[in-house]
């Protein structure tokens, strides 16, 4: 039997339906709607600004007991939410705030939940690297999806895998280009410049980061000999010597590793240190330690709120850049169907 080919309507059927469901979608989604949580005031403001909508009223009570009451102002039905919320220190408080108010949003009959996370906790804890350890960092995609987000937006995840423990859809963002915008804005005042890694497992962003500020790469080689955060710097892989250092990091948290780091290439004869990361944590009395160092300049963003008391100490060398326009332009674009990876030319 001859098989008679005709041209069949199904795919053109198959393309009227997907068009009609995305703008169906899009239409369904009603303005933008920004809620925030208490872990980072300031930067949520800053986004609304910049999206140019007022941040929505919510009460965050916390009773006797610990136990944490949201109510919601006005109603979300059918509304684009977006809740801005950090989950840096104190963080259990953040993350609880951050999945109450995703379910308060949920059960108002929100049209679409966007969790937006500047910073995300427990993102080191993404894999099972010895016996009998948990995986939090998947625990928290799902305790975030069960409560009910659709999508979800971060900056600078630690682990990259982690964006494969979400099961929703989501933008993974990095604050390093506003870093590097304005580091390449200093290079003309540097010497011969160099960027260093903290430590081997930085080395791929490292890399990208000195292919875009067109430097050189060197690592620093630590290793971790327990389940602390001490970690021993061992020495430098690549060229220092009369060089001006920038060291890079995504995080700095008790400050140990840059410490360490620091002292490491000034041993081999670097010239002036620059230390940029994108989240800084600044726990403990890393501040203190920091602002000790022989550093000529800290460059970091305002993913963490950091308080006026630690700012004060680093004097002028410290520079806060804010990812509000970032986070404000991705929001805009979700909300109006458009690609965010052509903002990077993706």
């Amino acid at each position: 039997m001859a098989w008679i080919a005709l041209k069949s309507p199904v795919k053109k059927v198959q393309k009227d339906i997907m068009y009609h469901h995305t703008h169906h979608a899009l239409e369904v989604y009603g303005g933008i709607k920004l809620y925030a949580g208490t872990g980072s005031p300031v930067l949520a403001q800053k986004v609304a600004d910049y999206v140019k909508a007022s941040l929505c009223g919510r009460d965050i009570i916390q009773f006797p007991n610990e136990n944490l009451f949201i109510k919601l102002h006005s109603s979300v039905r059918g509304q684009d939410v977006y809740i801005i919320q950090t989950t840096s220190t104190p963080v259990h408080r953040n993350l609880m705030e951050l999945l109450i108010l995703i379910q308060t949003l949920k059960l108002d009959s929100a049209a679409r939940i966007t969790a937006v996370l500047p910073y995300l906790a427990y993102c080191r804890s993404d894999k099972k690297d010895q016996p009998r350890v948990p995986i939090t960092a998947r625990l928290v995609a799902d305790m975030i999806e069960v409560a009910g987000a659709d999508r979800y937006m971060v900056l600078d995840p630690h682990a990259g895998q982690v964006q494969g423990f979400f099961s929703i859809p989501g933008d993974v963002l990095t604050g390093f280009h506003l870093i590097t915008d304005h580091v390449h804005s200093m290079q003309p005042r540097m010497k011969d410049p160099v960027v260093v890694t903290v430590d081997l497992g930085f080395a791929k962003k490292g890399r990208n980061i000195a292919a875009e500020l067109d430097t050189p790469i060197a690592f620093i080689e630590k290793r971790r000999v327990a389940n602390d955060a001490k970690a021993q710097a061992l020495t430098v892989i690549g060229e220092v010597e009369n060089r001006d250092v920038i060291l890079v990091d995504d995080e700095i948290d008790t400050g140990g590793s840059i410490v360490q780091a620091v002292n490491l290439v000034k041993e081999r004869g670097a010239r002036d240190v620059y230390v940029i990361c994108v989240h800084p944590l600044f726990s403990a009395n890393a501040v203190e330690r920091l602002a000790d160092l022989p550093v000529k300049q800290f460059i970091t963003t305002d993913t963490v709120p950091i308080t006026p008391e630690k700012v004060a100490l680093f004097k002028d060398r410290l520079t806060i850049l804010s990812v509000s326009p970032l986070i404000g332009e991705v929001i805009l674009r979700a909300h109006e169907g458009r690609s965010v990876g052509e903002m990077f030319n993706e």
